[in-house]
């Protein structure tokens, strides 16, 4: 028989409170970087993904773009992010312009520099794909956000402030040597793969 007296309510609610601060705080918490802040979770396809770590591309007092990661568990390494199944979304919000041909060119030189020279020509078709949807953007604007998602089954999705940018890039591989980018041992940033990787700011 269940107690429903007040003080036994009272108790259940104290003991529900407790667990519920119990639970993962980071599973709860926005994180504020370079004046965006970033929710706690977001809806990637059919999955609720929680916020791995946030970061900013800057060189010295320039910054480029604020960064998020989302994914299906919490990771520490590369290793563990890749390894992480489900979806995941690496969201960028741009803090200037920039020229669609000027992401299109670090893109190619920080992912040949960290993938496999015997895996670049398994890439190359994907990446072209890839690097014409970042050049139909022609400038991709300061306050526009820009989501790379990965979606089982269909590999990567590019958005533009929420309108996809064209078909998926199929590939779990594809969409590794992406996050590559930002995550490999030569990452484009090295503040930024920290961060992204759950460092403090």
């Amino acid at each position: 028989m269940t107690d429903s007296t007040p003080g036994a309510l009272r108790r259940r609610d104290l003991i529900t409170a407790i667990a519920l601060t119990a639970i993962a705080p980071w599973a709860r918490a926005q994180m504020k970087i370079a004046g965006e802040t970033f929710d706690a979770t977001a809806r990637v396809g059919d999955s609720d993904l929680v916020l791995n770590g946030v970061g900013v591309r800057a060189v010295a007092w320039f910054k480029g773009y604020a960064a998020a990661l989302y994914l299906g568990a919490k990771a520490a390494t590369p290793a563990q992010v890749l390894a992480t199944p489900g979806a995941k979304r690496l969201q960028l919000r741009m803090l200037i312009d920039v020229p669609a041909k000027e992401f299109v060119n670090a893109v190619d030189v920080v992912i040949a520099r960290n993938t496999p020279e015997t895996e670049h020509a398994a890439l190359a078709e994907r990446r072209a794909a890839f690097d014409a949807q970042i050049e139909a953007f022609g400038t991709v604007a300061k306050g526009a956000v820009v989501d790379l998602d990965y979606l089982p089954g269909r590999g990567l999705q590019m958005s533009l402030n929420g309108r996809p940018a064209g078909a998926a890039i199929p590939g779990a591989d594809f969409y590794a040597a992406v996050l590559l980018i930002f995550l490999g041992d030569k990452p484009v940033d090295k503040r930024l793969k920290a961060g992204l990787l759950g460092a403090r700011a």
